[in-house]
């Protein structure tokens, strides 16, 4: 059974750090591309960073610089290390499997991690 589980959000200060993380069970983690997703009250989901299947990682331009996306293979786990958190940061994270082969579980979501920053 796929199961992703986000943890690590919590209320910050503005200009502070969090690390998220994304446990990742039931298919083939590291072979597969990896997804951070925010969504904040009233707003639609947009990307946050992602990690391609060969390790590339891309970052919206909003947290170009600040976030940092990872993965570490031996513990089927990606990261999203937020750095000079802003009050605009405030949403609700997810992870999601990207693909792109059959065996990613595509399409898979966590249950989310909700992140506060206070200005």
């Amino acid at each position: 059974q796929v199961q992703l589980v986000e943890s690590g959000g919590g209320s910050v200060q503005a200009g502070g750090s969090l690390k998220l993380s994304c446990a990742a069970s039931g298919y083939l983690f590291s072979l597969c591309g990896m997804g951070w997703y925010r969504q904040a009250p009233g707003k639609e989901r947009e990307l946050v960073a992602t990690i391609s299947s060969d390790g590339t990682t891309r970052e919206a331009d909003s947290v170009k610089g600040r976030f940092t996306i990872s993965q570490d293979n031996h513990k089927d786990t990606l990261y999203l290390q937020m750095t000079s958190l802003k009050f605009e940061d405030t949403a609700m994270y997810s992870c999601v499997s990207t693909g792109p082969y059959y065996y990613c579980a595509t399409g898979s979501w966590g249950q989310g991690t909700q992140v506060t920053v206070s200005s």
